[in-house]
This record gives structure tokens, C-alpha cells and sequence, in this order.
């Protein structure tokens, strides 16, 4: 059996480890311990102007996205080029409305490292941000930790200048929210309903609509339209209810189950690097741990939206490890062989965090290599740490142009209309 053959290759962790983790729960269980966060920095009354103001920001960005989104609606039908850099533009506003309301309101610092396969692609400007030289298309998978993740996911798209070409995979009911589900299916966002029978149709369509190519503005530069495709193989983030789900599938399948990670599912992923395997050259695989996170707890009970951005309790930190695989050598061509390969990704990645909860940090590659193309050697990042911001401070204002234009126009437009009905009176 092929699962047999990875738990053979990859067995649970070492019994002093294991003991080491059983211990921690337990100490947790009769003591104490403080919020990773620190201790709450705003008041009642404070935490309800902050909140007050994050709506007011929030809110009225998503409507002014909405609006952009409805100006260039009409494209479609006269240029599809035009249409889509449009919609690529409003997914930057959004990328920059989640960058600025963390920098607001949940300052984090962020650790990013990687190993050698990523060498020379992350770099720390002057200024201290982070900027990534990832490729245009990529399939980009990731551990599941808090719902914040893909926040941070669209930054590093955001350090990349790809936050206009990100597409993620979501559950269908999310495409019925009022204005965000319409936004998000503008966006081009791939909504599944958890039934493969159902799924791997309207998936597959999806997936050879990120393989067209547009020309004109935000189009790409090598023939094909820019693509940043997230996908979270664990299916959900992890939680008590989904770590149970993970322990019943692994002992189901007579397989360890993993530590700090849920077991992956292999079937959507297979099939999109299938379909894309022409098109995509490297599949990005990301690692996100938060620093302060209690084994035994999770960061989503921890780590909430009131007490990230309201009460003044972000993550201390938020980490980020990257690998690449060349889709060339992936084994995508049975389902078997591919289920073996992304476990035994996932122990790795499982490895990962248990790195980081004994040394809080990540390794890094800070080796140095001959670079293919020509020109200086590449070398290792190291250990770079950055925050979430924009570029330039007055980014935020671009985001409400297009709404404002329209007013604009719709007021000229009133102004000539009342005009002439005096005239004719």
C-alpha cells in the first residue's frame, strides 16, 4: 500500500520528543500562562473607537472596491484584455486595504527564511521591507495555522508586486456573502463544494482559465497571464475539531499522525498541478508558525480578530519558511505516488515546526551558489525580519480613485441635467 510505504520511510517523531510535548500539555493544563499577545493594551472605550474606525476603513474600502468593480464590469463585453487587467487592479486595492489594516491595527513583526531552494529570491530594501523575486505563475501551497494566514500570504504576493494575480480556493457558500462573494467571484476565486463528483468540472474549467493569456495592461511577460494559485491542502485551519478529524483518517489509514500540522489532502492538488504542470514551472510551499503558541493549543483560539486588532494582542511574531519543488518531479502521474510525495512533505513540514516551537525560529539557508543565469553568486537570506506595510503611506488613497471619479462624473452629469431643465423652463 503506498500510505504503508511512507509511514515506513517516516516514522512519528522520537519518544523523548513525544514525552517532551505530553509534558508541556500537561503543564499548561495546571498553570497559568500569559497571552502570547501580552497583556490587553486598550481599554473598553478604546477598543470600541478602534473598532469603530477598522469598520469605518473596512467597510468603506469593500464598497469602494465594489464600486471600481461595477465601473469595469461592462469591459467584458467590449475588450476582455481591458475587463481582466480591471479586476486585477481592484484585487490589488484589496491586497493593499489587508496590508494597511494590519499595519494600523496589528502591527506584527515577520521572520521570513527558506532553504536552498529559494536561494536568492528574498532580499531586505534599505527601508527595511521585504521584497521577493518569486516567479509570475506558481502554485503556492501552505500549512493552515489562523484564519489570518492568507493576510499574510497576499503581503508576501504584495512584496512581489503579484497582489493583483492572486487566486485562492475556497468553499462554495463563502461566493453567497453580500459584496464580498461578488467581489470575490470578480476576482476569478475558485469556489468547490467539497464533492469531487460536483467539483472536478467546474474546477477543471477554472484551472484552464488561469492557463489564458490577455494583453495590455497587468498582463504578463512571458505569453501568460500572471497566477499566484493558494491552496491549503489540509482543507481547513487547525483546530481541536480538525485535529480529531486528522487522528481518525491517520488511524484509519495505520499512519502517525502529525504534531503540529493536520494531515494533507492530495486529490485537489493533484489535479490542479496536473492540469497546470505546462504552464507553472515551480510549486512554492510556505510554513507559517506564530510565535507564542502553547503546543497543544491553536492560534486561531488564541489570536481572534477582536484581540488581534482591537484589544492590542497580535502575534509577537509571525514566521514564514519557504521551499520550492520544480513540478517536472513531482509524481503527478498516479494518485498513489502523489499521495506518498505530499506526506511525506507534510512530515517535513510537521519537522519544520517542531524546529521552530524548540528553537523559535525557522532554520535559514545563508549558503552561497553560482548563479545559472550569469552575474553574482546567490546567497542565502538568512534570517530577514520586516513588518506588514505598504510601500508608501498615501497607498491606501488609490483604492477609493475609481469610486470618486464616478461621483465625479455622476455629479457633472446632474449638474448638465438640472442646467438644461432651467433653460427649457
Amino acid at each position: 500500500m503506498a500510505i504503508e510505504s511512507v509511514r515506513k520511510r517516516h516514522p512519528p517523531g522520537s519518544v523523548p520528543v513525544i514525552e517532551k510535548l505530553k509534558a508541556q500539555r500537561s503543564a499548561k493544563s495546571t498553570t497559568s500562562q500569559p497571552h502570547p499577545g501580552g497583556e490587553i493594551k486598550h481599554g473598553a472605550w478604546k477598543q470600541a473607537l478602534r473598532m469603530c474606525l477598522f469598520a469605518a476603513y473596512f467597510n468603506s474600502s469593500i464598497m469602494a472596491i465594489a464600486i471600481t468593480q461595477y465601473i469595469g464590469a461592462p469591459l467584458y463585453f467590449f475588450s476582455k484584455d481591458l475587463f481582466y487587467a480591471w479586476m486585477a487592479m481592484s484585487k490589488q486595492h484589496f491586497g493593499v486595504v489587508s496590508t494597511t489594516m494590519t499595519y494600523w491595527w496589528a502591527p506584527v513583526k515577520m521572520r521570513i527564511s527558506g532553504d536552498e531552494s529559494v536561494r536568492g529570491q528574498f532580499r531586505k530594501t534599505e527601508d527595511g521591507r521585504l521584497e521577493c523575486d518569486f516567479p509570475e505563475r506558481m502554485v503556492l501551497v501552505s500549512n493552515h495555522q489562523i484564519y489570518t494566514d492568507w493576510v499574510y500570504l497576499w503581503w508576501t504576493a504584495y512584496t512581489s508586486s503579484m497582489h493583483g494575480h492572486l487566486y485562492i480556493i475556497l468553499k462554495e457558500s463563502i461566493k453567497y456573502i453580500p459584496v464580498l462573494g461578488t467581489g470575490m467571484m470578480f476576482y476569478g476565486f475558485v469556489f468547490l463544494s467539497r464533492k469531487w463528483s460536483t467539483d472536478k468540472g467546474r474546477f477543471q474549467h477554472r484551472l484552464r482559465k488561469l492557463s489564458t493569456s490577455h494583453d495590455g495592461p497587468m498582463s504578463g511577460s512571458k505569453g501568460l497571464d500572471p497566477m499566484w494559485l493558494l491552496i491549503f491542502p489540509e482543507g481547513t485551519n487547525l483546530s481541536i475539531n480538525g485535529r480529531i478529524a486528522s487522528k481518525k483518517w491517520a488511524d484509519k489509514n495505520n499512519i502517525p499522525d502529525l504534531r503540529h500540522a493536520l494531515l494533507p489532502r492530495s486529490t485537489g492538488l493533484s489535479f490542479c498541478l496536473q492540469e497546470l504542470k505546462t504552464t507553472v514551472d515551480y510549486m512554492y510551499d510556505c510554513t507559517v508558525a506564530y510565535e507564542g503558541v502553547p503546543v497543544g493549543e491553536y492560534g486561531q483560539d488564541l489570536f481572534t480578530l477582536r484581540g488581534s486588532y482591537f484589544q492590542g494582542r497580535p502575534p509577537k511574531s509571525v514566521n514564514m519558511h519557504w521551499r520550492r519543488f520544480p513540478i517536472a518531479d513531482i509524481p503527478t502521474h498516479a494518485e498513489d505516488a502523489f499521495s506518498d510525495w505530499l506526506l511525506a512533505r507534510w512530515r517535513e513540514k510537521d519537522d519544520l515546526l517542531q524546529y521552530y516551537v524548540e528553537n523559535n525560529r525557522f532554520p535559514a539557508d545563508e549558503g552561497v551558489s553560482p548563479n545559472k543565469n550569469g552575474g553574482l553568486p546567490l546567497k542565502g537570506a538568512g534570517w530577514i525580519e520586516t513588518e506588514v506595510r505598504p510601500v508608501r503611506w498615501f497607498e491606501w488613497a488609490q483604492i477609493f480613485v475609481p469610486a470618486a471619479a464616478l461621483a465625479l462624473v455622476v455629479n457633472v452629469l446632474w449638474k448638465v441635467v438640472l442646467l438644461v431643465g432651467r433653460m427649457r423652463a
